[in-house]
């Protein structure tokens, strides 16, 4: 299985940094999503400050009872506003997810949970 693209973007960033933003995700797990900004639809936003940066990373819940963080796109913040491009990239991910675990349902004999 391919590596994430989140998981290259955390691990592309200095250790302290890292840390920073697996707290940030740390905290919208404890705190529910009044720990991040609502974008559209199903995603999600969380910034964390890194050093002399700062960084967003965009998610969605996933599971039945939205247990799962699914890290969509992690970038660095350098607008006020985040890039629709970006927004575009991580609802095309949430879908192909979503799409690619509908398939796995169905070959297991299971209703599709997206339509």
């Amino acid at each position: 299985m391919g590596r994430s693209p989140v998981e290259e973007f955390i691990d592309g960033l200095t250790d302290s940094d890292a840390a920073a933003v697996l707290a940030g995700m740390e905290e919208v797990r404890d705190r529910g999503l009044r720990a991040a900004r609502h974008l559209e639809g199903d995603i999600w936003e969380v910034r964390v400050d890194g050093y002399r940066v700062i960084y967003r990373i965009l998610f969605a819940e996933e599971g039945s009872r939205g247990q799962i963080l699914l890290a969509l796109e992690g970038f660095n913040k350098k607008t006020q506003r985040t890039p629709r491009p970006t927004i575009e990239l991580a609802v095309k991910r949430l879908a192909d997810w979503r799409r690619r675990g509908d398939l796995m349902r169905v070959a297991e004999g299971k209703r599709p949970l997206h339509r």
